[in-house]
């Protein structure tokens, strides 16, 4: 199976991932292969399966066990800063209910980084699959919820939420020396963040209160978000991206519900991952 020399790079957006999952499975499919992926958040867990080559596989968990609050529980939020239980996820579920291939996953000849922030100095740190001690704790770092999650410690340090400090990681791509990227985004074109309320302000200050550099990190995710969104818009035009998004506006919340909303973001993701094939492989091929 041919692996294209090219940068794959996944936002986050909790379960609004669905739609990523969407995007891969029909990568997965289609025998599309990139040789280096990275993911921020949930986009990391979508990339860990994409990397294992198990196709449905996100959508099956998420959809399976969305209710079952062994997976995901304000109950345990509060009794153990676990809002997704990844304890369950990545224990139970990955040895028992719907095993994980960690030989596929560790053997196959692609470059697979995890996105997490340093909560002490606010910046993003990537693991690399092959040089991480413990892959796992970064995945779970990636993907955690700020207050609504516990920090995890990787290899000495501390982490959360990849989102906080890079929430596309397209430039680390252009830093590790490919020219283009493809990005797939969980949010319609035009969509930009609104400003962080009052309330949370105060949340992330009192909640933070040690830690300045996260706090100035978490206030300003809007605004860099936003100003990524306008650069990533130019380079498109450049020719430098292809982004794929959803086409409709998206109203699936990050700790959606609903089923059906999931199941639908997660066959428009899959009809635009189809659409993009033949794309993705002239985009990754084109000569400047």
């Amino acid at each position: 199976m041919e692996t294209l020399k090219g940068a794959l790079c996944l936002e986050g957006g909790s379960l609004r991932g669905l739609f990523t999952a969407g995007v891969l499975d029909a990568f997965l499919d289609n025998d599309l292969y990139i040789e280096y992926v990275n993911g921020v958040s949930a986009g990391s867990m979508n990339g860990m399966n994409y990397i294992s080559r198990q196709s449905g596989r996100s959508k099956r968990i998420n959809i399976k066990y969305l209710h079952d609050k062994r997976y995901i529980s304000y109950k345990t939020m509060f009794k153990s800063r676990q809002i997704f239980n990844f304890d369950f996820l990545f224990e139970e579920i990955s040895n028992n209910l719907d095993p994980f291939d960690w030989d596929t996953f560790k053997e196959v000849n692609q470059k697979y980084e995890v996105v997490a922030t340093d909560v002490k100095s606010g910046e993003s740190k990537y693991f690399d699959r092959d040089t991480c001690s413990d892959i796992i704790s970064a995945v779970k770092a990636s993907a955690s919820i700020p207050i609504m999650s516990k920090m995890i410690d990787v290899e000495g340090r501390k982490y959360l939420d990849g989102g906080i400090s890079t929430s596309i990681a397209y430039k680390r791509a252009f830093e590790l020396g490919y020219d283009r990227a493809i990005v797939v985004l969980t949010r319609e074109d035009g969509y930009r963040k609104k400003t962080v309320s009052k309330i949370n302000e105060r949340l992330y200050k009192r909640y933070f209160e040690p830690l300045p550099n996260l706090i100035e990190k978490l206030m300003t995710v809007p605004q860099r978000y936003n100003m990524m969104q306008e650069e990533m818009d130019e380079l498109e035009k450049e020719g430098k991206l292809l982004i794929i998004r959803p086409q409709k506006k998206v109203t699936v919340q990050r700790l959606e519900k609903s089923i059906a909303k999931l199941e639908s973001l997660y066959n428009e993701g899959y009809e635009e991952g189809v659409k993009n094939i033949e794309k993705i492989k002239d985009f990754i091929t084109l000569k400047f």
